[in-house]
């Protein structure tokens, strides 16, 4: 009973983000919505961390079986995609390169931070 009410409070944020996605005129996706409302529901002590604690981590520990499908997708696709095979690659490496790059210089930054507040 536990797992579903949290679950049944992450659908009803994400709801809520398919709402915001309606109703504000601006080009952003429903769950980028619904992860700024969650985010700010957690800090602002709306939801505390114990009522989406458990679900989230279960979420998150079947992330990777749901990526199946548009792996698969892709592969059934391989013929049409082999013409930009070459771009497609250049354009992941960079963005990944760009991704880690700044993971690690927020992440420093972070942890600098902390430093500092501890002396």
């Amino acid at each position: 009973m536990k797992y579903l009410k949290q679950f049944t409070l992450i659908l009803g944020v994400c709801l809520l983000g398919e709402v915001l996605r309606y109703v504000l005129p601006l080009p952003v996706p429903a769950s980028v919505y619904g992860l700024v409302l969650m985010l700010v529901f957690l800090l602002t002590g709306l939801v505390k961390l114990d009522q989406v604690e458990n679900a989230a981590d279960f979420l998150i520990g079947i992330m990777s079986p749901m990526f199946i499908p548009a792996a698969v997708a892709l592969m059934d696709q391989f013929a049409a995609l082999r013409a930009i095979l070459l771009p497609f690659f250049i354009i992941n490496f960079v963005g990944l390169v760009i991704t880690l790059g700044v993971t690690g210089r927020v992440t420093q930054f972070f942890l600098g931070r902390e430093k500092e507040e501890r002396k």
